[in-house]
């Protein structure tokens, strides 16, 4: 059997080559989107990202989305450049249902691992020149292993970090963060309920928000909240914005 992005390369439905012209083009800027993170709770994955995307300082979108579902039980959340990321999850999404159909199973977790490797890989030449990098996160949930998270470099390397993951430009805040609540909270973080993941999540956000630009921050006049999903042994769901904005208002009165 060809490889299906093989077939995609050679009809032209993957992202062309770099042009050697971007690299000395003085004012070229692109959209990016920042910050999201995933962390293992005790029923399974909670994958969160923030709303805002951005042209230098520019806010170009409130309303992003970047945490997306390719599968049944895995979900790929972007930070960088949205264009090649959703680029990305289409292809992936594609790719998926190919081998599902032409191979009447389900491709296996490495397989699904090396393939987000490749198109990583394959996109480094415009990640290298500064116009359409991405730092993936993927969250996969197996019924006989639980949830796992798997974070990306640049080249395509894939990484499993066993309790939390963060990217994006407001990661470096957050991930100390998660880091002292996992060590020396009252719990670990895969002791923690659904309520307590998502509460967490938000508090995340909001403290990248607070110390980077680039990150939007919840906006209760708006209505622009977090993108929240869950993975666990009943499928994907993402959390409804009424649950967010409940969790809004209780931590309203909490720090009231």
């Amino acid at each position: 059997m060809q490889d299906f992005l093989a077939l995609l390369r050679e009809s032209g439905q993957l992202p062309p080559a770099p042009l050697a012209a971007l690299r000395h083009a003085e004012h070229f800027e692109t959209t990016e989107g920042t910050t999201i993170l995933a962390l293992r709770y005790r029923d399974g994955i909670l994958v969160a990202g923030d709303r805002r995307a951005t042209m230098g300082n520019t806010v170009v979108y409130d309303r992003a989305d970047k945490v997306l579902a390719i599968d049944d039980c895995a979900v790929l959340a972007i930070s960088g450049s949205p264009a090649i990321g959703y680029e990305i999850a289409r292809t992936l999404e594609l790719s998926f249902q190919h081998y599902r159909r032409s191979q009447l199973q389900v491709l296996s977790l490495d397989g699904q691992l090396r393939t987000l490797s490749r198109l990583l890989r394959e996109n480094l030449g415009l990640a290298m020149q500064g116009v359409g990098a991405v730092v993936p996160l993927l969250a996969a949930y197996d019924p006989h292993e639980g949830g796992k998270i798997y974070f990306y470099d640049l080249l395509g390397a894939q990484f499993e970090s066993v309790d939390f993951a963060a990217t994006g430009s407001g990661s470096p805040t957050i991930r100390g963060a998660l880091y002292f609540q996992d060590r020396w909270g009252r719990q670990p973080l895969a002791e923690y309920d659904e309520p307590a993941a998502v509460e967490l999540a938000l508090k995340l956000l909001e403290t990248a928000a607070e110390y980077d630009t680039a990150t939007g921050g919840y906006r209760s006049r708006a209505r622009i909240f977090p993108q929240v999903m869950r993975l666990d042994a009943s499928g994907i769901a993402l959390i409804p914005e009424a649950d967010l904005e409940a969790h809004y208002q209780a931590l309203g009165r909490k720090a009231g």
